[in-house]
């Protein structure tokens, strides 16, 4: 059915919802965010589980309390992050925080012991800090656990509400962290263990992730890489496929990498349906998402 296109307007004293109504008149980034506002809406209202994949340095970023929010409000079921992520939400539940404005040049950072992430900083401090808290709460472990449990016994050991983990904790919202290793949480980990008798388990999360994907299920991606890949390889092993998906990145599809790929691709290895809602938004994440989600709240 063809649609006209309107000329969006623009009002003194909008609101986020005003702001989305008026982006549907649109097409291109505007277009695609109000349609990205749609499907996560209709995932809601359908009672989906809905799967998060976050890639990137999306807490450094700002958006850690983005997101602990979403899985609060029983917006998010599940979780595949890579270490990273859930290494800086760490940090700032243990107390340390993200900077930005400093300037010099980065062997002048070094000097100083301020680490860069493009224009968000973290001092070395932050992370010695980091190191403490850990190292107590994994004295308190079980000797073998899988990546996703060792996650929930760390969140049942925090005290900050805008923490990620520590919200997946109370909501009972699994986190799949399947390259752990590949971060500083993994790192000290990894340093623990070679003194302790601390084992743990990634193959085990796969069987409890397939698990998860009995049911209705939506994908929203921000980013891709072994988040997004992580997600979509559970449902080879699944009698279903996701009925929507949604994915913002800035990468694209014609260099092969899988942070680019479309998610029509998807089809072909029977990862989402046929008839899927699809939608991708080429956008800095830290821009579309919280604009997806405030629209979303605006109709809940």
């Amino acid at each position: 059915m063809n649609k006209k296109i309107f000329s969006l307007e623009m009002r003194k004293g909008m609101s986020v919802k005003d702001l989305i109504n008026e982006y549907e008149k649109g097409v291109f980034g505007a277009g695609k965010i109000a349609e990205a506002v749609n499907i996560y809406t209709d995932m809601l209202n359908r009672k989906c589980r809905v799967f998060l994949g976050l890639a990137g340095a999306l807490v450094p970023a700002g958006l850690g309390k983005v997101i602990a929010d979403l899985v609060r409000d029983d917006m998010v079921h599940v979780i595949v992050s890579t270490g990273a992520n859930i290494t800086h939400d760490l940090i700032e539940a243990f107390g340390g925080c993200h900077l930005k404005e400093i300037s010099g040049h980065d062997s002048e950072l070094r000097e100083k012991g301020i680490d860069r992430i493009y224009d968000a900083f973290i001092e070395d401090e932050s992370f010695a800090v980091f190191e403490e808290k850990i190292n107590e709460i994994l004295q308190k472990m079980e000797s073998k656990l899988t990546v996703s449990d060792f996650l929930r016994e760390i969140g049942k050991n925090l005290e900050f509400k805008d923490s990620i983990v520590r919200q997946a904790y109370l909501r009972d919202v699994p986190i799949f962290v399947p390259a752990l290793t590949d971060s500083i949480l993994g790192l000290h980990t990894f340093l623990y263990s070679q003194e302790h008798a601390l084992q743990i388990d990634h193959v085990k999360d796969v069987q409890k992730i397939v698990g998860l994907t009995t049911e209705k299920a939506g994908a929203i991606f921000l980013g891709g890489g072994v988040p997004k890949n992580f997600i979509f390889q559970a449902m080879l092993l699944s009698p279903r496929s996701f009925e929507y998906a949604l994915q913002i990145t800035t990468d694209r599809p014609e260099y092969g990498g899988l942070s680019g790929a479309t998610l029509e691709e998807a089809i072909s290895w029977g990862k989402v349906s046929e008839d899927s809602r699809l939608c991708t938004v080429y956008c800095d994440a830290t821009i579309a998402f919280p604009l997806i989600v405030a629209g979303v709240r605006d109709r809940q």
